[in-house]
C-alpha cells in the first residue's frame, strides 16, 4: 500500500485523498522542464500538487494550478499551504475548460501530466479514471488553451507514454505548435521506454532534440549519475 506522504527535502506532498500517487517518472518531468526564467506557469491537472511545488523550489514565478477534482484539490491546497511557497501557489479548483473562460495572462510554462491512456481498459475506479484516461481533459482541450495563454515564446510541457505522446506530436502541429524536444525515460539501461518528456514552442522545428534518460543502471536497483544529479535536490536519499 503507498504511503499517505511522500517527503522531499524541502516539502511533503500528503497523497491519501489522491487517486495518483508520487511516482518516478513524474518526479523527473517536475525536475527536469525548465522553469528558472519563467514569470508565470500553469500546471494543468496538478492532483497532489507535486509538479508545482517541484518547480515552484526552484523558480520565482507566480504558480497557477489547475485541478477538477474535489478530493485532489483539497489535497493540493493542504500540500500548497505547508510548503515553503505558499504565496506563489494559487489553486484553481475547476476544469480547464473553465478556467478558460476567465481572462487571463499569458503564460512562461504550461505543464501537465494528463490523463493518457486513449484506448486501454478503465479501472472500476472511478477517481483512478478520471486520473488517467482522457475524459474529463482531452490533448484537443490543452491545445486550444496553449494556443491562446501561452507566450509567443512560452514552452508547453507534458508527460506522456510513447504511443500518446506520437498522438499529442500530430494534434499539436496542426494547432501550430511544434515538438522541439523529448526526452525519453527509460526503467534501466536495457530496459524499455516508459515516457516522453516533450517540449512544445510556436517555432517549427525541422528536427526536435531527442535525448534519452535511464532512472537506473543494468542491474535495475543502482540509480544512474544522471537521476541523481537531477533529483539531489529533492530526494532524501540523495
Amino acid at each position: 500500500m503507498p504511503n499517505s506522504y511522500f517527503q522531499f527535502k524541502q516539502f511533503r506532498v500528503e497523497q491519501d485523498r489522491c487517486a495518483m500517487k508520487v511516482c518516478t517518472d513524474s518526479c523527473v518531468f517536475g525536475a527536469y522542464v525548465e522553469v528558472q526564467e519563467a514569470q508565470r506557469i500553469l500546471d494543468i491537472g496538478t492532483g497532489t500538487g507535486l509538479l508545482s511545488l517541484m518547480v515552484t523550489q526552484r523558480s520565482h514565478a507566480s504558480i497557477d494550478a489547475v485541478e477538477i477534482n474535489a478530493e485532489a484539490q483539497l489535497q493540493a491546497q493542504e500540500n500548497f499551504a505547508a510548503s515553503p511557497w505558499a504565496k506563489q501557489l494559487h489553486l484553481h479548483p475547476m476544469s480547464l475548460q473553465e478556467f478558460a473562460r476567465c481572462e487571463r495572462p499569458k503564460y512562461d510554462v504550461i505543464l501537465s501530466n494528463p490523463p493518457f491512456f486513449l484506448s486501454s481498459l478503465k479501472s472500476p475506479d472511478a477517481a483512478r479514471n478520471t486520473a488517467k484516461h482522457t475524459g474529463e481533459l482531452l490533448f484537443e482541450d490543452i491545445l486550444q488553451f496553449a494556443q491562446s495563454h501561452l507566450k509567443d515564446q512560452g514552452k508547453l510541457c507534458l508527460l506522456l507514454p510513447p504511443p500518446e505522446a506520437a498522438h499529442f506530436a500530430k494534434l499539436a502541429k496542426a494547432s501550430d505548435l511544434y515538438l522541439s524536444e523529448t526526452l525519453q525515460v527509460f526503467t534501466y539501461h536495457g530496459g524499455k521506454c516508459i515516457r516522453h518528456i516533450q517540449t512544445y514552442t510556436f517555432t517549427p522545428m525541422a528536427m526536435p532534440v531527442i535525448k534519452e534518460f535511464y532512472i537506473r543502471e543494468e542491474d535495475k536497483v543502482t540509480y544512474t549519475s544522471a537521476f541523481t544529479e537531477l533529483l539531489k535536490s529533492y530526494y532524501l536519499i540523495f
